[in-house]
């Protein structure tokens, strides 16, 4: 082989090998960045992972609210109509926030079962409800006709 034949293989090896690094530190980023959406009939049922960050959205269970008496802690319980999973919350709740609301919280599971969350979300209108909130409830309203 010729010396500037292999000098070019070299740097087209070389070339492709960049690429191919490139592309696997992209991917691994968007993997640790990726927020999947979960409902809390997928959370009851174990499709939910735990200490994994994701979004949990639903309707806020009416009469589960508690505050605690000091700080900012909140409990309450989110349900698609057919289960519930009880969310916590350390901080201000959007002005928006009530029972039979539509919200979606970002956060993790535990494994007792509870969702801390991190971040709580409410519609921004009347008329509004997030699209995964909204498929969500409709998923579990058709499961339970059937």
């Amino acid at each position: 082989m010729r010396p500037k034949r292999r000098q070019r293989m070299i740097l087209v090896g070389l070339l492709l090998l960049g690429v191919a690094l490139a592309a696997t530190l992209a991917m691994l980023a968007l993997r640790e960045n990726i927020n999947l959406f979960f409902s809390p009939s997928q959370v009851v049922s174990g499709e939910a992972p735990h200490n994994t960050p994701f979004r949990l959205g639903g309707m806020v269970v009416a009469g589960s609210v508690q505050r605690a008496s000091e700080g900012l802690q909140v409990r309450f319980d989110l349900t698609d109509t057919a289960q519930s999973v009880t969310v916590t919350y350390n901080g201000i709740l959007p002005d928006l926030f009530r029972e039979g609301q539509g919200i979606v919280a970002q956060g993790k599971l535990d494994q007792r079962g509870v969702f801390s969350a991190t971040q709580v979300l409410a519609k921004h209108d009347e008329n509004y409800m997030p699209p995964e909130v909204h498929d969500a409830l409709q998923k579990a309203q058709a499961m339970g006709v059937k």
